[in-house]
């Protein structure tokens, strides 16, 4: 897969007092990117447009919010930091990363949604620690739904990348979204992701479409279904 351009983004949270709030971004539906066919360069987009929501909790001293391994309930406007044993628990954290996400590592493969958190310094050290000074810094967390659907699956028309096995459609001019590989998306599939290579020429002679999926093997090589 490769990391999106220009990935979705929703409105920007704030902390009062021992509510962090983030938002969600893109990755339950189908995205956008930029793209050419025959010898230009393609980039897909697996993020979509998602929906803004928030998350809050009252973490311990010198807790992390949403660090890898733990689980976020999920509502339409609020998410919240639950036990991934309580039934409420929705989603799992992959991996946690500080700052913005374009300038950030990749989120693992099969990464569902994201939720980005705004950053904020708490009137009161005494609350809502993040690095143990009471400072909440901006960062993304990239999660993973506990139950099906899985949007960010190989094929599942989702998720804040495109991977090998992922299926995309033109927008327009220069431009594709993915979109699912089964059909069951509101536009039929027309090029798959067939492998992730260094460099065009490493491509099969086969391909048709060549997408941008960034990382160590960022030419994603495509073919006409």
């Amino acid at each position: 897969m490769r990391r999106v351009k220009g990935f979705g983004s929703g409105t920007v949270g704030c902390l009062a007092a021992a509510l962090l709030l983030v938002t969600l971004s893109a990755c339950q539906r189908d995205g956008s990117g930029s793209a050419a066919n025959g010898d230009g360069n393609a980039q897909g987009n697996g993020s979509g447009d998602g929906s803004g929501g928030a998350a809050t909790t009252s973490p311990s001293p010198g807790a992390t919010f949403l660090a890898p391994g733990t689980c976020s309930s999920r509502g339409r406007t609020v998410f919240y930091q639950v036990s991934c044993r309580s039934e409420r628990a929705a989603a799992l954290v992959l991996s946690r990363y500080d700052g913005p996400q374009a300038q950030g590592p990749l989120c693992p493969e099969r990464t569902d949604f994201v939720l980005h958190i705004s950053a904020r310094r708490p009137a009161s050290d005494k609350t809502s620690r993040e690095n143990g000074d009471g400072a909440v810094p901006q960062g993304y967390a990239c999660m993973r739904n506990l139950e099906a659907p899985h949007p960010g699956d190989p094929g599942g028309g989702g998720g804040p990348r495109t991977i090998v096995g992922d299926c995309v459609r033109p927008s327009r001019q220069g431009e594709v979204k993915e979109t699912a590989c089964d059909g069951s998306g509101a536009h039929a599939p027309q090029f798959t992701v067939t492998a992730a290579v260094r460099t065009r020429a490493a491509c099969p002679s086969d391909t048709d479409l060549y997408v941008q999926l960034g990382g160590g093997a960022p030419v994603g090589c495509a073919r006409r279904l």
